[in-house]
């Protein structure tokens, strides 16, 4: 089958190739791939940023997010049937959504939302478990806590907002001023426009903040927090409990450096930090599914390549223009 893989790691290490078709293992479903979706860890894998923690061997399929349909289930697998049309974040490891075929563990897979096409299905399952965990299991948001989410009209920060609107919380967001209303018509109770307000100096007091643009602007996001406040990146740099995540306990001592100074930079303040990398889980993708279809969660889409375009999709994400998820259609 075709497949677009990464063939060494580098910007222009993705191309398309044929590969074997899988099958399905006793834990597993086979889907028949309708559409992926692109996200910035994408780009981070391709690249060989995580290549000493996540060990893949090129060439490998790449792809975070998928909608498709059960065409096989493992001897071992019960829940799901051939027809069956799902949504998932393949677990590290197990990864391949750009392509037309992927062998998933059960356990990453939920029934696809039946208010959402393949299209929109596919463009939520990375984005919002990633709100879900950041949110939810480790800040645990309480209503009417205050929440501070960057990059409000990106994939991510448009479905964190939802998602902290839906937990109670106060939500402020940074956006450019084309986005303003998209945010608000999110839910965000306050924007700040960052191409004329620095949002350092109109903030604080905020119990959590989720970054996912860097360094600097996690720095920064620190001097917003209340005493005891919480400071949550997806872009790092990781911390130790990101070793024990990965199973290797070992690496927590070159996490403690890597991170040494934007933890010292919370200390100082009396706040903290945490690096999120979200893990894959249906039971979580089935609890969205229905926020998804009850109103509370909408997708937010830029626009859709057909798959042949793989590669000029991800060029397009790359350039940070898109306003929403991109979706890689077949």
């Amino acid at each position: 089958m075709k497949a677009f893989v990464v063939t060494h790691y580098g910007p222009d290490g993705l191309a398309a190739a044929e590969v074997a078709t899988p099958t399905a293992g006793p834990g597993d479903v086979l889907v028949d791939i309708r559409a992926a979706s692109i996200n910035p860890l994408d780009k981070m894998i391709r690249n060989g940023e995580f290549k000493h923690l996540i060990k893949y061997k090129p060439p490998f399929a790449l792809g975070h997010d998928l909608s498709g349909v059960i065409t096989a289930v493992g001897s071992d697998v019960r829940g799901f049937a051939v027809g069956d049309e799902i949504y998932a974040r393949p677990r590290d490891g197990r990864i391949g959504a750009f392509a037309g075929t992927i062998a998933i563990d059960a356990g990453d897979v939920a029934r696809k939302p039946t208010s959402l096409s393949f299209e929109e299905a596919a463009a939520v399952p990375l984005v919002a478990l990633a709100a879900w965990q950041a949110l939810v299991d480790v800040a645990g948001v309480q209503p009417g806590q205050k929440v501070l989410v960057h990059a409000g009209a990106g994939g991510l920060g448009s479905t964190v907002i939802q998602v902290a609107k839906h937990l109670g919380a106060y939500v402020a967001t940074t956006a450019r001023t084309s986005d303003i209303d998209k945010v608000r018509s999110l839910g965000a109770d306050e924007v700040i426009d960052f191409t004329t307000t620095d949002f350092a100096d109109v903030l604080s007091g905020y119990d959590v903040v989720l970054d996912s643009l860097g360094l600097a602007s996690l720095q920064k996001s620190l001097t917003v927090l209340r005493p005891g406040g919480l400071a949550i990146s997806v872009v790092g740099p990781p911390d130790p409990a990101f070793a024990a995540q990965l199973g290797m306990p070992f690496l927590k001592p070159v996490m403690a450096v890597m991170s040494r100074k934007v933890r010292g930079a919370a200390k100082k303040l009396g706040v903290r930090y945490s690096f999120l990398f979200m893990k894959a889980s249906g039971a979580q993708l089935a609890t969205l599914a229905g926020l998804y279809d009850n109103g509370t969660l909408r997708p937010v889409l830029d626009r859709t390549f057909p798959f042949d375009e793989t590669v000029d999709a991800m060029a397009y994400v790359e350039q940070g223009k898109a306003k929403g998820k991109v979706v890689i259609t077949r």
